[in-house]
């Protein structure tokens, strides 16, 4: 058996699901409109460029999830999946998916969003594995505003990777191939480690170090 693993925004998507929120967010009146596009803007030029902090980010997301109810939050994010996330679903990368599992590979998505963000996201891909960023929730299932361990970014898509993995008494050396399809630098530590590293859409700087290490580019999408 392989393992087949993908990141969402920019390399599945051709968008940033977690600033689409955001912007959804403001579109729709839930949060100021201005202050947060502001912050929000400037947090994804941060990623962009490589200079993120990730837990400072989650903080705030989190923080602003946790000022509503989960029943709302659930009917708000099934509107931003019919209006946002759906119509960017394209066929390619949906095929690019089923490939994998076609050929009976593990299939698991690994995103730095949270998981309240993306799950709904992995079910309309059909993956059932997701590896998120994992927000802290009441008895009663409602958001604290808190991240639970540490970042599913940059090195720690790594040590989620593997505690995953660990508790399902596999490594990656238990897979005969592996394949990590990204589109961003900040995923060099886990793209570096699988057997079959795949630039995604690339960034500049992963097109780059992608190219100086012999690794393969797939372009999805124009973004």
């Amino acid at each position: 058996m392989n393992l087949a693993l993908f990141d969402l925004d920019h390399t599945l998507l051709p968008l940033d699901s977690d600033y689409e929120w955001g912007q959804f967010l403001a579109r729709i009146g839930a949060v100021d409109a201005a202050a947060y596009e502001k912050r929000n803007t400037e947090f994804f030029v941060q990623y962009q460029n490589g200079t993120l902090d990730p837990v400072e980010y989650l903080e705030f997301a989190l923080g602003t999830l946790a000022q509503f109810p989960r029943k709302q939050l659930n009917a708000w994010h099934a509107q931003f999946m019919e209006e946002v996330i759906q119509p960017a679903i394209l066929p390619q990368a949906r095929n690019l998916v089923q490939q994998h599992q076609r050929n009976g590979d593990l299939v698991v998505i690994i995103t730095a969003t949270n998981r309240f963000v993306t799950a709904p996201i992995a079910r309309a891909f059909d993956v059932e594995n997701l590896i998120a960023a994992e927000p802290e929730l009441t008895p009663e299932g409602e958001l604290t505003g808190k991240l639970l361990g540490i970042p599913t970014s940059g090195p720690g898509k790594v040590t989620h990777l593997q505690a995953w993995l660990d508790a399902r008494g596999k490594s990656l050396s238990s897979f005969d191939k592996s394949y990590f399809y990204s589109d961003s630098q900040n995923d060099i530590p886990l793209l570096s480690i699988v057997t079959n590293p795949v630039a995604t859409n690339p960034n500049p700087r992963l097109k780059a170090h992608a190219h100086a290490h012999g690794w393969p580019t797939l372009n999805l999408f124009d973004d």
